[in-house]
């Protein structure tokens, strides 16, 4: 038997190994660092925006529904509409934000013409006050004269009173003729008489709220008293005419001012020298200011 050949089976076996990648990593990457970018770029935008605004975006991006109601005949869809109940949103129109202005409130317009009455209002009270107020002045300026004409101790200084109405309020002065003076020459020691007067007057204006000033004048005449000058002799006799008056029951408290004034303020201007010009001022003071007369 002749020799037969061996057959020899040669087995080829591709190894697998690591192929080359290209770039799609790179994309992934990419695709990752642009979302990462975006992200953060919709969270600044979120921040910065208005609250208009994002009320925009939502209604912008809110899903639609679809409508309940029909349209059309029975066809494809049953006569069903994909649209929204009313006026259809253009699908080419450019998204805007449109934020409502509230009208201005109705009372806001009206604060000029409230304030004004309100002022109209507040004159209106103090002229009435006002109006009580010179009332019981006018009262009190009766009451004293009737109390100086019914006292027999009193008899003949109706002369010596003088009650006008001032700014200030219901002015009583007591003023020295040449046949009576108030206190004697020189000095702060007040007359009998005249002590009996300023208790006249002050039981006559007790029951008033109003505080008092009380002020003393002398003429222009100067005598040899040293240091002692007509400033310090007017205010010493606006004091005793104060206590005179508190003696006879006034309150101390409603005293607000004592003052002496020399001879600054005359009464008798053209003569300074005038006995009259030596007097003690009494003010009951306003406790309502004097209105302009178109408020009242």
């Amino acid at each position: 038997m002749a020799d037969v050949a061996p057959i020899i089976i040669v087995k080829k076996v591709k190894k697998g190994g690591h192929g080359s990648h290209g770039g799609a990593w790179k994309v992934a990457y990419a695709d990752f660092v642009t979302a990462m970018m975006a992200f953060f770029l919709l969270l600044w935008l979120l921040n910065v925006a208005t609250k208009e605004q994002k009320q925009g975006l939502s209604d912008y991006f809110a899903p639609t529904t679809a409508s309940i109601s029909q349209s059309g005949s029975d066809g494809v869809m049953g006569g069903k509409s994909m649209q929204t109940e009313g006026a259809r949103i253009s699908d080419t129109g450019v998204p805007s934000v449109v934020s409502s202005i509230q009208p201005p409130e109705e009372g806001k317009k009206d604060e000029g013409a409230d304030a004004k009455a309100r002022e109209m209002e507040e004159a209106e009270l103090l002229a009435k006050l006002a109006e009580i107020e010179e009332a019981s002045f006018e009262d009190a300026k009766q009451e004293i004269r009737q109390a100086i004409s019914k006292d027999p101790e009193l008899s003949g200084l109706n002369d010596n009173i003088i009650i006008d109405m001032t700014p200030e309020g219901l002015r009583i002065q007591i003023v020295d003729q040449f046949d009576e003076s108030m206190f004697k020459s020189g000095s702060a020691e007040i007359t009998q008489r005249s002590k009996a007067l300023l208790g006249k007057i002050a039981k006559s204006i007790k029951a008033l709220p109003n505080r008092l000033s009380i002020s003393g004048h002398t003429d222009s005449s100067s005598y040899n008293g040293g240091n002692y000058s007509n400033w310090e002799l007017s205010s010493d006799r606006a004091n005793a005419s104060r206590r005179a008056m508190i003696d006879a029951g006034l309150a101390a408290d409603r005293i607000s001012k004592v003052a002496g004034r020399a001879d600054t303020e005359p009464l008798i201007v053209d003569d300074p020298s005038n006995p009259g010009n030596r007097r003690i001022a009494i003010v009951l003071l306003r406790e309502t200011p004097v209105l302009p007369k178109n408020l009242k």
